[in-house]
């Protein structure tokens, strides 16, 4: 039990660690969890591409059928998101999703998303860890189905969106994960023509990660450029995140991304923005020109679908490139996103309103290094780093510090300096923004000099 810990977006681990008997025993607890909270409806269980991940889906499908729920599994690994808006299409109890998302292939995981769709909550996962057990039969078995879950979610993103995106190009990378033939057939749905790229299922997903990042996307950017497409979509492992590439600028940053759909959606809606402290300041930039606000939250998707129901938010993200939209599941989706970006190119060209936001609010860069750290040094770190805040950073005063997640040092010429540990491995983080790549590299020079000056 000891190895088992729910972080940032659910329990993964090394599969050394990762065992079936493990994995049983999250089952129980979920099972436990659920009937102790009066839920009684069936229970799906989706898994990624992974070689081991159908295999223990249908572990966890056996502990919960054992204790009397029945549960329904998807005809083939499919995207997370898929499986959230499952849960709220069929009015089920909730899901297990068997999936480490981007890391590597030696790794898996496993998530519970509760029966509104959403990422869990730390007390829905403390009550689940309190649970766990040795597996066990209680009562009368449930059933396991199969079931097609990728219909209902692509009908509901058509109708969300309304796309129109005849006469486009893209290129679709799924990076072998479990995006292909989902992303890739919902964007043909809407017109328009897609070119595929690692698209079949490879779970070694090529011999690296399925993480959709610049330095993984080179050979997108490239296709992009051999078939003068319109814009490059990737998909992460299981296809909650995405990443975009344009003809002018290739590997799109996020929160380019972000600023840019965010604009899209304002000229015929209104709401505020929801994003993390580690993303760009121009989305409040954006929202400010438009009258709107921004709600800032801690890192991870599960603070930003809080936020955005309570605030009733036009678009949540995050600079890793999860994002959702007002009037879906409230949990990141790269497949609707997808469409949702295609939608917004055929309208006008992305780089177009990324070089108008630009102009008009002035240049932003953004990035980010990690620093290693073991997961039993960052409290230590973090409260050294609390009792040494400095003055200045890279020669600019320090004006506010914001302590949502981490140290987020607000300073005098407008940048701004993040230091946060990893919810997902064992590292620290430290983000920058600025409005030049120089002064971007200075931020995170000296970010990494007072994160290792406390390892």
């Amino acid at each position: 039990m000891d190895a088992i810990s729910f972080g940032t977006d659910g329990w993964r681990a090394r599969l050394d660690t990762f065992t079936d008997e493990r994995v049983r025993m999250v089952g129980q607890a979920v099972a436990d969890y659920l009937a102790d909270t009066g839920h009684d409806a069936p229970v799906a269980v989706g898994y990624d591409a992974r070689a081991t991940s159908e295999g223990f889906a249908e572990s966890l499908a056996d502990v919960l059928a054992a204790n009397g729920f029945d549960v329904l599994l998807p005809e083939r690994d499919c995207p997370t998101p898929v499986v959230a808006w499952g849960i709220v299409d069929r009015d089920l109890a909730g899901a297990l999703m068997v999936t480490a998302s981007h890391n590597p292939p030696e790794y898996n995981g496993v998530k519970f998303l509760p029966a509104d769709g959403a990422p869990a909550l730390p007390d829905v996962t403390d009550a689940i860890e309190e649970r766990l057990a040795e597996p066990r039969a209680d009562g009368p078995r449930g059933s396991v189905e199969r079931v097609n879950l990728v219909d209902s979610h692509a009908a509901q993103a058509r109708e969300l969106v309304g796309p129109d995106c005849e006469g486009l190009t893209v290129v679709y990378d799924a990076m072998h994960g479990s995006g292909r033939g989902v992303t890739d057939a919902l964007l043909e749905s809407a017109g328009t023509t897609v070119i595929c790229r690692r698209c079949e299922r490879d779970t070694s997903f090529g011999g690296g990660s399925p993480e959709p990042s610049a330095d993984h996307l080179a050979g997108l950017v490239d296709a992009v450029e051999a078939h003068d497409a319109d814009l490059g979509i990737a998909n992460d492992g299981d296809a909650d995140r995405l990443a975009v590439v344009t003809p002018e600028r290739g590997f799109l940053d996020e929160n380019l991304f972000f600023a840019a759909i965010y604009d899209e959606l304002l000229e015929d809606d209104s709401g505020p923005a929801v994003r993390t402290v580690s993303t760009t300041f121009l989305i409040d930039r954006i929202a400010a020109a438009h009258g709107e606000d921004v709600i800032e939250t801690a890192v991870g998707f599960k603070w930003v679908a809080e936020a955005m129901v309570e605030h009733d938010a036009l678009m949540g993200g995050e600079e890793s490139g999860g994002f959702s939209i007002r009037g879906h599941v409230p949990e990141k989706d790269g497949v609707l996103m997808a469409l949702v970006a295609a939608d917004a190119a055929a309208a006008e060209p992305l780089d177009h309103r990324v070089d108008r936001l630009l102009d008009t609010h002035g240049d932003i860069v953004a990035d980010k290094v990690s620093v290693d750290c073991p997961d039993d040094r960052k409290d230590a770190v973090v409260d050294a780093l609390g009792n040494t805040i400095p003055d200045e950073v890279a020669g600019e005063g320090v004006e506010k510090v914001v302590t949502l997640d981490g140290f987020k040092l607000l300073l005098t010429d407008g940048s701004w300096l993040l230091v946060r540990p990893s919810g997902t491995e064992p590292k620290m983080r430290v983000y920058a923004e600025a409005g030049s790549r120089e002064r971007v590299d200075e931020l995170l020079a000296a970010g990494r000099d007072l994160v290792e000056s406390h390892l």
